[in-house]
C-alpha cells in the first residue's frame, strides 16, 4: 500500500466515481481501476462494491474514516519537508552577542519572521569565546559577534564596526574635555566587563600600548548595565553608542580619539565544508543585507 493508492482511494469516494477520481488526478481511468483492485488485493477485503451505483462496502466505510487522517498527514508531512529544502521552514540556533541582541537583533528577526513565519529561531545570548565553541561543537548554527581565536578554524564575515564612546557623569571633571585620550582616563576609576569581553581585553591592550593603565577599575558583568553604574556615580565608562539612545539623565558623552577601541563586528558560521541549512542560508543573508556598512 502506498501513499498515492490512498489518496486515488480517498479522491474516489469524495465524487463517488471512478472516472471523476480519474480526472481529478490526471490518470486514465485504467490506472485509478487497476490501484483499486491492488489494493483490494493486499488488503484481503473488497472496498467498494461493483455495480451501477458507488457504494462503500462496510470495510470501505471504516478504511475511508481511518485513513483520512492518514492522507492528511502525509500531505501535511510532504508540504513541510518542500518547504524545509526551499528554505521556508526550519528551526535556526543563533548566538549573538550584547549591545546587538538587544539593539539590533529585535526588529531584523521581527521583519524576518514576517516573511518567513514557519522558521523558528532560538537566540542564545553570549560573550564571542562561548559562541565561538559553542559554533564549533555544532550547538549553534550561527552567531552576531566580533572576531573569534582563529585557532578554532571557522569563518568569520566582518559586517560593521561598533563605535564606542566615553560615558561619564555630567559633574566629572573630565566633562570638560571635548575629546578623550587613553592618557585621560589615567587616575580615574573605570568601568570594565567581564575578563572574557573582546571589548575588554582590547581597551586593556590600547591602554597597555599608551602606556595609560587607570589605577582604579571597577568590573561589571554586562555591557549594557554599565551606563547605570556612570549613572551612580561609580566611575566612567568606555561603551557601545548605540546603547545610549537616549543618554541617561545626569551622565554625558565624550569622544574617544581615533577608533582604537571600535570592533569589528560580523557573523561566524562553520567552514564551507559544513553547509548552512536552506533556512540558515536566507537568514544568513538578511543579516547581512541589515547590518552590512558595505
Amino acid at each position: 500500500m502506498d501513499f498515492k493508492t490512498l489518496k486515488t482511494f480517498q479522491t474516489i469516494v469524495k465524487y463517488g466515481s471512478f472516472i471523476r477520481a480519474a480526472e481529478e488526478m490526471n490518470y486514465v481511468q485504467s490506472t485509478v481501476t487497476m490501484q483499486m483492485q491492488k489494493l483490494e488485493a493486499e488488503l484481503g477485503i473488497l472496498l467498494i462494491e461493483r455495480g451501477k451505483k458507488f457504494r462503500l462496502t462496510e470495510a470501505g466505510r471504516l478504511f475511508h474514516e481511518q485513513s483520512l487522517q492518514i492522507v492528511k498527514h502525509m500531505d501535511q508531512l510532504q508540504t513541510n519537508l518542500s518547504d524545509l529544502q526551499m528554505g521556508d521552514a526550519g528551526d535556526i540556533r543563533l548566538g549573538v552577542t550584547e549591545p546587538t541582541a538587544s539593539y539590533r537583533l529585535p526588529a531584523i528577526l521581527g521583519s524576518f519572521l514576517s516573511e518567513y513565519p514557519k522558521i523558528r529561531i532560538s537566540v542564545e545570548i553570549g560573550n564571542t569565546p562561548t559562541l565561538a565553541e559553542r559554533l564549533h561543537r555544532g550547538e549553534i548554527d550561527l552567531a552576531l559577534c566580533s572576531a573569534p581565536d582563529w585557532s578554532l578554524e571557522l569563518y568569520f564575515e566582518p559586517l560593521f564596526k561598533e563605535s564606542f564612546v566615553v560615558l561619564m557623569p555630567e559633574n566629572h571633571e573630565l566633562a570638560q574635555q571635548p575629546l578623550i585620550t587613553p592618557e585621560h582616563l589615567r587616575g580615574h576609576r573605570l568601568l570594565i566587563t567581564a575578563a572574557t569581553c573582546p571589548y575588554r581585553r582590547k581597551l586593556e591592550r590600547v591602554l597597555q600600548e599608551t602606556g595609560s593603565h587607570p589605577l582604579d577599575t571597577m568590573e561589571i558583568g554586562s555591557m549594557t548595565a554599565l551606563q547605570f553604574y556612570v549613572e551612580s556615580g561609580l566611575g566612567i565608562a568606555l561603551v557601545p553608542e548605540i546603547t545610549l539612545r537616549p543618554v541617561l539623565a545626569g551622565t554625558t558623552v565624550r569622544t574617544l580619539s581615533g577608533d582604537l577601541i571600535d570592533m569589528t563586528f560580523g557573523i561566524l558560521s562553520q567552514p564551507s565544508e559544513y553547509p548552512l541549512s536552506q533556512a540558515s542560508l536566507k537568514l544568513y543573508q538578511a543579516l547581512k543585507q541589515e547590518l552590512s556598512t558595505g
